[in-house]
């Protein structure tokens, strides 16, 4: 789940790589760290308190072609100075960045000469097995091919050394991808750190190897040959600053929300029609659809499950860390969801379905990611850039996809007043959210209650309220009450209850916790707290008043609302 970037040609090296690194934060920002290639030795700089604080104290890379920097999600070893990357070799000569997992790490560590270890991390291993093959006599290439053969796990690792303006690549399930410039060539975890110099691009795959030179790109496969990759183009919109209008990505991000569906609705009906039709007849011509996601993306998987089923689809959804050969035939429709499109468990989880022969659909944000090239169809839900830990506009837009899914396979659904519908929300929400964010800032404890469809939008809710305000919430079926859950309720514990219709089910668990004492904030179009109009697409409205109501419950706390603790935004490791 760490960033990688890296760029060996003319111009500002520094910047660039300051520039890469700021997109890739999302992916982890415990701490960070560069590498820049000088002619005696690598230059190493790590800090623990972000990109800003890195890059103080110079201006630019002096004389320097070829530098790297990392931002790291720690999975090995506490978040310090000494276990941030860039690690060097004992003598100083080559410095190595990592993403992913060296799961044999301590067996490699065994089998090497003596070295001195400076971190606790499992990538430093790297760093001194290339350095010992290089003893050997071995080149840079040669050590990497075989370090490749011996780990066991994920990994993108870039390699530069003293006095060599390059930069060495080796990948295995772990996203890397190079781009290709007019003055120099790059290197990055994903597409989005290099968009801002260049519009094309070539993915490695599993097992290349590749040499990035200012003038040059040339990639190994693991026999050893020299492969052309296919170069593509992408266009990536980008935003990144703040306004005077906002205080936070969140909150812009979740007001961006009506442009984002207006976007995909306009796609339905233009370029993307021909995919919406494709996923359509394989779900028609299919006996049984799973659905795959992790975090927000299996939540919107559950939703659009129940969606199909209500029009006769046998559709399930499966989180995809515990997604297993047991739950697909080679007749099975396997549709992955993923913001980032780089989703280990989900990677893992189509893995095994393509392996036992299924027809692999996806529905995406990033164009060009893993789980799209591995996909026979894929949808992008064109939600724009998130920056935000927490998904807000892309989990709309997933629902919204779902919808679409739904009304081509026959379904009557008018998406008329959808997005107005979706400002209505948001301008009737703020103030309401702000009154009731002081009144539950406090709270140790909340729950959110939801029947049928609405169930996984309950949890939605509570995963956000988690992740981004820090209170323990958790999204409960309503049906589930009198069966152990109502125990949990007491004098003043905050319940949110998401309710679609005036006699719906809902009704009679809200009055059980309300008299037990529970603080009932009732959200539905017809009575409540909060204001929401009646709409065909109570799913989105409700999840998108959880997602007002978390920004300003965590604002009241003064938490850092946009990168919560101990979280990344793409999990790309197991």
């Amino acid at each position: 789940m760490c960033g990688i970037i890296g760029y060996v040609g003319e111009g500002d090296v520094k910047q660039i790589i300051e520039e890469g690194l700021s997109k890739l934060e999302y992916r982890g920002y415990d701490s960070a760290g560069i590498a820049k290639v000088l002619e005696n030795k690598i230059f190493c700089k790590k800090e623990v308190e972000g990109i800003k604080k890195l890059f103080s104290g110079f201006e630019s890379f002096d004389n320097v072609n070829a530098g790297m920097g990392h931002t790291r999600w720690a999975t090995h070893g506490a978040v310090s100075e000494k276990n941030a990357h860039p690690h060097l070799c004992c003598e100083g000569e080559i410095a190595v960045v990592h993403n992913g997992i060296i799961e044999n790490h301590k067996e490699i560590r065994d089998s090497l000469g003596q070295h001195d270890y400076i971190s606790e991390t499992d990538s430093e291993v790297a760093a001194h097995f290339i350095e010992e093959k290089m003893k050997e006599g071995k080149t840079i290439l040669e050590a990497l091919e075989a370090l490749r053969d011996v780990i066991e796990g994920t990994f993108a690792i870039l390699v530069v050394k003293r006095a060599e303006e390059k930069i060495f690549v080796c990948k295995e399930k772990s996203p890397i991808a190079l781009g290709i410039g007019e003055n120099g060539n790059y290197v990055a975890s994903d597409i989005y750190a290099f968009s801002g110099f260049t519009e094309r691009s070539i993915f490695l795959e599993d097992g290349d190897l590749a040499v990035v030179e200012q003038n040059s790109l040339k990639i190994f496969d693991k026999k050893g040959n020299i492969v052309e990759r296919q170069i593509k183009d992408f266009e990536w919109e980008e935003r990144r600053d703040l306004d005077d209008e906002h205080d936070h990505h969140m909150i812009r991000e979740i007001q961006e929300q009506p442009d984002a569906v207006k976007r995909l609705l306009d796609s339905y009906e233009t370029f993307q029609k021909e995919f919406f039709e494709e996923i359509a007849e394989k779900i028609n011509s299919s006996d049984k659809i799973i659905i795959t996601g992790s975090g927000s993306s299996f939540h919107s998987s559950m939703v659009g499950a129940k969606l199909l089923r209500d029009i006769g689809i046998n559709a399930r959804a499966i989180v995809a860390s515990e997604f297993d050969e047991t739950d697909v035939m080679e007749d099975t429709v396997v549709l992955a969801v993923s913001q980032s499109g780089e989703t280990m468990d989900v990677l893992d989880a189509i893995d095994v379905a393509d392996e036992i022969g299924c027809d692999i659909l996806s529905i995406v944000n990033v164009p060009h990611s893993s789980i799209q090239r591995k996909s026979d169809i894929s949808i992008e839900i064109l939600a724009g850039q998130e920056i935000c830990v927490a998904s807000t506009k892309t989990f709309t837009n997933q629902l919204v996809t779902f919808y679409l899914i739904c009304k081509e396979l026959g379904k009557d659904i008018k998406f008329e007043k959808l997005v107005e519908d979706i400002e209505k929300t948001l301008e009737r929400n703020q103030e309401i959210s702000k009154a009731v964010a002081k009144n539950i800032k406090d709270e140790n404890d909340l729950y959110v209650l939801g029947r049928n469809k609405y169930f996984p939008i309950a949890k939605e809710i509570a995963l956000k309220l988690k992740e981004i305000s820090y209170i323990h919430a958790e999204g409960l079926r309503g049906g589930e009450l009198k069966h152990g859950t109502l125990a949990l309720i007491e004098e003043g514990t905050p319940v949110v209850s998401l309710i679609p219709e005036k006699d719906s089910g809902i009704v009679s668990n809200v009055e059980e916790v309300e008299s037990r004492g529970a603080k009932s904030l009732r959200t539905s179009p017809f009575y409540g707290c909060f204001e929401l109009p009646e709409s065909d697409f109570l799913p989105i409205l409700f999840s998108i008043t959880g997602f007002i109501l978390t920004y300003h419950t965590a604002y009241e706390k003064d938490l850092p609302i946009d990168k919560p603790r101990n979280l990344a935004k793409s999990v790309t490791v197991r």
